[in-house]
């Protein structure tokens, strides 16, 4: 034993990061009420009476996180409709004055 070393040969693991996972914090079956916003988005403008429900939702919520819930709602088919995935995403995220981020993939 080397003298002076209190701590050679000291094997105290370091903690492993967690992995970041990205997820919906809010109630995903309450985004059914986004269903009724995909049947008439052409035209409809944010703040107008048929986006506040859906909207209200995702509202405090940074664009990551309300693209992960909707698209979370749209694959879990809560919605209860039949969708393209990129483009129902994209018009719910701008009728609710939201953006895609930028490389995000509802996958």
């Amino acid at each position: 034993m080397v003298s002076g070393c209190g701590t050679c040969g000291s094997t105290t693991p370091k903690p492993k990061p967690k992995p970041s996972k990205t997820y919906c914090p809010k109630d995903t079956l309450k985004l059914g009420v986004c269903a009724n916003l995909l049947g008439g988005l052409v035209g409809v403008q944010v703040g107008s009476p048929s986006v506040k429900p859906c909207c209200t939702l995702i509202g405090g919520l940074a664009d990551l996180d309300a693209a992960v819930c909707l698209c979370t709602a749209i694959k879990a088919n809560v919605l209860g409709i039949k969708l393209n995935v990129p483009v129902s995403l994209s018009l719910l995220l701008n009728a609710c004055g939201k953006k895609v981020p930028s490389g995000f993939k509802c996958a």
